[in-house]
């Protein structure tokens, strides 16, 4: 294999697959165990000098250091609010940034990780829709926010800042539109030899993605989220424009189907968005109650984070609370989400990022938007 010069450049090894590290050790002429290890220096230690990476000969790391580089998206800001959450502002290249959360609850640390810069779906309540589409990640973007941040964690001994538990695919894009790198990232996220979470703790949101979902079980068991927001499909068209596509009825089936492939006894997570007079009435819990009545779910009610120019409001508390005995009588699990990293607009739905918008979507809602308040 020819040796880095300034004409070639460096293998990024966070943007290799787990089968294309073990190529690089094939081609190097290096025993197959290599690449586990050079996987758990990486993903486990964090380490991102070659030279510490004692298990291996003085010849090898030094060829490793000429041909390959750890190089994950580079921090331009981080901040974090006072209830703990932690927000990062990762640079991609000259024109795109993205943003990767960190939420500390009790014993438990998410990080709610983006996999496009922007998003194409458009949904009218999420602040990254209304910034359009610019691209996918890369596998090192993706895989980049975890090892940033579980770096930064191991090295920072303020009690807030717990080593992460969760991962959730939750963040900027639609993770099923970018479907061959996300299931790469959750080889890694599972996998005993890099991060080694469980199944149960790496989660998939999707706001219905059918052929997708379809696809799901041939790579992964992961947990999925279903992004629905609305109990009919009127609603759901205005509210998630994919559903002109994907149609309630077809995107419930398909989450079932999943559900069934599955080894072991799970459910779904329902996401739902509370938007004052709009989607929070007791009919609207009733219907949600009748569209989800044969899928094993449990249900996330999350208050609205709002952003500039906006035309929603968060529902009213005690508008929450009735929606959620509603669903809890008919025996539905019910949760409601804590808001937290508003100081620092972390919240669901708020990320942003800088995206090159050639859809010119931001202005065509800013115009719409001045348009409805004349």
């Amino acid at each position: 294999m020819p040796t880095s010069t300034s004409d070639t450049p460096k293998i990024n090894l966070l943007n290799l697959s787990w089968e294309e590290i073990h190529a690089l050790f094939v081609r190097l002429g290096e025993p197959a165990y290599r690449a586990k290890q050079l996987i758990k220096w990486i993903y486990q230690v964090g380490v991102d000098d070659f030279s510490l990476m004692t298990n291996f000969s003085k010849t090898l790391r030094n060829k490793l250091s000429e041909i390959a580089e750890i190089c994950p998206p580079e921090v331009v800001w981080e901040h974090a609010s006072p209830d703990g959450t932690q927000k990062w502002v990762l640079k991609l290249d000259s024109k795109n940034q993205i943003e990767t959360v960190f939420i500390p609850d009790k014993q438990r640390g998410t990080l709610c990780v983006s996999s496009q810069v922007g998003c194409t779906l458009d949904c009218s309540f999420c602040a990254t829709g209304k910034q359009g589409f610019q691209r996918n990640l890369s596998l090192a973007e993706v895989m980049g926010q975890v090892w940033l941040a579980a770096k930064q964690l191991q090295e920072d001994n303020t009690p807030q800042r717990r080593k992460i538990t969760n991962i959730v695919f939750m963040g900027m894009g639609e993770p099923l539109l970018n479907f061959n790198v996300v299931m790469h990232a959750l080889k890694f996220l599972t996998d005993d030899n890099a991060y080694g979470l469980s199944k149960r703790r790496v989660t998939v949101s999707t706001a219905g993605v059918v052929p997708m979902i379809d696809q799901l079980e041939k790579y992964t068991d992961v947990s999925l989220a279903l992004s629905l927001h609305a109990p009919n499909d009127m609603l759901r068209n205005e509210l998630v424009p994919l559903n002109k596509k994907y149609p309630i009825t077809e995107v419930i089936a398909a989450c079932k189907r999943y559900l069934a492939s599955l080894p072991d006894r799970r459910s779904i997570t329902i996401e739902y968005v509370m938007l004052d007079q709009i989607n929070d009435a007791d009919l609207h819990a009733k219907q949600l109650t009748k569209v989800l009545a044969k899928l094993p779910c449990k249900i996330n009610l999350i208050p609205f984070n709002p952003f500039p120019n906006t035309p929603y409001q968060r529902s009213k508390k005690e508008r929450i609370l009735a929606f959620q005995q509603q669903l809890a009588k008919a025996g539905f699990v019910t949760t409601v989400r804590s808001t937290r990293g508003d100081e620092i607009a972390a919240a669901c739905g708020q990320l942003v990022g800088q995206v090159n918008d050639r859809t010119n979507r931001q202005k065509r809602y800013q115009n719409a938007i001045a348009v409805a308040n004349v």
